[in-house]
């Protein structure tokens, strides 16, 4: 499978087995799936998201939004418990704002899972990460 990492934005191709047995980029030798969300912006989206064969989940949020400063621990706890098999990725609405509009991005916290770039579905509001790993799994 295709995984562009989120750190230099160089695109690696990985076994399917070995996607939940920490691969790293090739190029910069960080982790293309560690155990809780990167951070993307309007520069790096596309390129991460669009290309990687993964589903990647993806927080809008804000630093002033408490719901989503309260959902946060749950959000990285929901991508340890599926590492290697989806992408997480927090995207700061108010530093982001084209991917934001791009996705209609009205409330936050809002979920949203990706395949191939594009949206599969959405969710509103804070969530347990038991309801968002039962969430990705019904995606």
């Amino acid at each position: 499978m295709i995984i562009v990492c989120p750190h230099c934005l160089t695109t690696n191709r990985v076994p399917d087995e070995r996607a939940t047995e920490d691969p790293t980029c090739g190029h910069c030798h960080r982790e293309l799936l560690g155990a809780g969300p990167v951070g993307l912006d309007d520069a790096s989206f596309d390129k991460v998201v669009a290309k990687t064969e993964l589903p990647v989940v993806v927080d809008f949020w804000a630093d002033w939004c408490g719901p989503c400063h309260a959902m946060a621990p749950q959000f990285a706890k929901a991508a340890a418990q599926l590492k290697g098999k989806a992408m997480f990725a927090k995207v700061d609405s108010d530093a982001s704002p084209r991917t934001s509009a791009r996705f209609a991005v009205r409330s936050i916290p809002t979920l949203l899972l990706l395949r191939g770039g594009r949206e599969v579905k959405r969710q509103a509001g804070a969530t347990q990460a038991a309801q968002i790993v039962d969430w990705v799994g019904r995606g």
